[in-house]
């Protein structure tokens, strides 16, 4: 086990090298000065040679794009992103002002979404063909198709302006508010961000569970006189659990993306509602930087769900 482990965080380095590289690339070859920016959009046009050239040796834009990219990646090695072309603040110092809205905001969405998921789609694969299984298909395709937007918009409605239970818009800090105003806060946008996770985990559990339970193995405990919550417990949900984990990776990359829309809706002072904002302003060293922290985020999560998976088949180590 140490060795894959060894193995797969290896791998991690050159994956890694890639995607700094597209994201840098990307920057690059973005429409737009970065100076133009600085210095106020159209005063460019009256600014002399020299105080053009004097902003872009302060931004050290003025170097070789091979030279700019491996000052970059050290800087992003060290924590040290770059400054915001409009604030003039550290990147760095802007994403830790951030960081624990969306991670607030990605991890209620998908603990819904494996809280509840996770025995929706059991229950559904154990009573197959029934109406159980057949209202649980239903909410994974609704969940599926409904966008992410109108659901947010509607549970505000409901359960903000007309019952009053949560807050329109807003955050607040686990830590400094406390864990009441914290749920208050969090509530809507975790749900609005994991009923589309919770119907595809719902939906791959099902059909894996369905898949394990016609093999022969499971035939052969049932026909050695194992009651049927024995043979689902010990014997199936282990097995079945197998593409549940493949999928966690995907869930976070789409929680992470989703966090664009949610933080937008309701208001949450998290990284991608700074991104949104980043973007519509040609910020290139804040959009750069959460780039690479959202690629790097999900490479490490896929690293993990690798090592899970390989703890739970032992076949993937040898392979």
């Amino acid at each position: 086990m140490g060795k894959y482990i060894a193995r797969r965080t290896l791998l991690v380095i050159p994956v890694l090298f890639i995607v700094s590289v597209i994201t840098f690339s990307i920057m690059q070859l973005a429409p737009g000065d970065p100076a133009a920016i600085v210095l106020g959009g159209d005063y460019i046009m009256y600014a002399t040679v020299e105080e053009i050239e004097e902003v872009r040796k302060n931004m050290g834009i003025d170097r070789p794009p091979i030279e700019q990219y491996f000052s970059w990646l050290g800087g992003f090695f060290v924590g040290e992103l770059g400054k915001s072309l409009f604030t003039t603040e550290s990147v760095s110092l802007l994403v830790s002002q951030k960081i624990e809205a969306t991670i607030s905001t990605v991890f209620s969405g998908i603990t819904l979404a494996l809280l509840f998921g996770i025995p929706m789609g059991v229950l559904a694969g154990w009573k197959m063909n029934t109406w159980i299984d057949r209202s649980v298909m239903v909410f994974a395709v609704l969940g599926f198709a409904i966008p992410g937007f109108w659901l947010a918009f509607n549970l505000i409605f409901l359960f903000s302006l007309k019952l009053g239970w949560f807050p329109v818009f807003g955050f607040r800090s686990l830590i400094t508010d406390g864990p009441i105003e914290f749920l208050r806060y969090i509530t809507l946008p975790g749900i609005t961000l994991g009923v589309a996770f919770m119907a595809l985990i719902a939906r791959m559990t099902r059909s894996s569970l369905v898949e394990v339970l016609s093999e022969d193995y499971i035939r052969t405990a049932r026909a050695k006189g194992l009651s049927e919550r024995i043979v689902l417990i010990r014997h199936a949900l282990r097995a079945a659990s197998m593409p549940v984990v493949t999928v966690i990776g995907l869930v976070f990359a789409a929680a992470v993306t989703g966090t664009v829309i949610t933080e937008s809706v309701f208001a949450i002072p998290g990284m991608g509602r700074m991104f949104v904002k980043a973007v519509g302003d040609r910020d290139f060293p804040v959009i750069q930087g959460l780039m690479m922290i959202f690629a790097t985020s999900y490479v490490f999560v896929n690293l993990g769900v690798d090592i899970l998976y390989a703890y739970l088949d032992p076949r993937v180590r040898y392979s």
